[in-house]
């Protein structure tokens, strides 16, 4: 089979897309609008792109009807995000948080999750995730940037936070314990429970 992507529409690119390139780790990202009101939201198209410096990227598309999302809204406004890394136990909560609610609605207050303050941010971060990035934006990218679909922002780590409980060694992080899962297409996710080793050739 081959596709020929000039002939896809925009929805059937996703689809195809989002169902081969799998597991993709999931940004859990919670940020505050200019009216106080904390938002969180899941995110599967995110990866790290910089070590130097630190940095992270997601990609936030835009609503059916065309309007920014308000994690996108909410960090270009504020220069300000955390990304969680979300766990096993957290996916239903996760995905909870995926619903379309009003601007002045908070997930967190929605769901009753439990936060603590950041510390180098002005943003709640959740107790219970195993790893939080506190970050500032480094830069939003429209793109294309003709007519923009999706919004690259480009988050610089400040500060991360890993739960004692996941760490293999001081400088090591279990995957076992992590717990992870990443998201495949539709209804389905995966876990990092089934791992192979190799070693890498010189």
């Amino acid at each position: 089979m081959q596709l020929d992507f000039a002939e896809l529409t925009a929805d059937e690119a996703y689809r195809w897309l989002a169902s081969t390139v799998t597991p993709r780790p999931i940004a859990w990202v919670s940020t505050v609008s200019k009216a106080g009101v904390s938002n969180l939201a899941p995110y599967s198209f995110f990866q790290v792109v910089c070590d130097e410096p630190p940095t992270l990227m997601l990609s936030v598309g835009r609503l059916p009807d065309g309007r920014l999302k308000d994690s996108l809204v909410n960090a270009r406004d504020s220069g300000q995000l955390i990304i969680h890394l979300v766990s096993q136990p957290l996916a239903e909560s996760m995905n909870a948080t995926a619903a379309t609610l009003p601007h002045d609605v908070s997930e967190i207050d929605q769901l009753g999750l439990s936060t603590v303050a950041g510390d180098r941010v002005a943003v709640p971060r959740l107790r219970a995730a195993p790893v939080a990035f506190e970050c500032e934006v480094a830069e939003i990218k429209p793109y294309p940037a003709h007519d923009p679909r999706h919004f690259l922002i480009f988050a610089r780590v400040l500060l991360a936070h890993v739960d004692d409980a996941m760490l293999a060694d001081p400088r090591h992080v279990d995957p076992a314990k992590l717990d992870l899962v990443g998201r495949l297409s539709g209804p389905w996710y995966a876990t990092t429970r089934d791992r192979f080793g190799m070693k890498r050739p010189p």
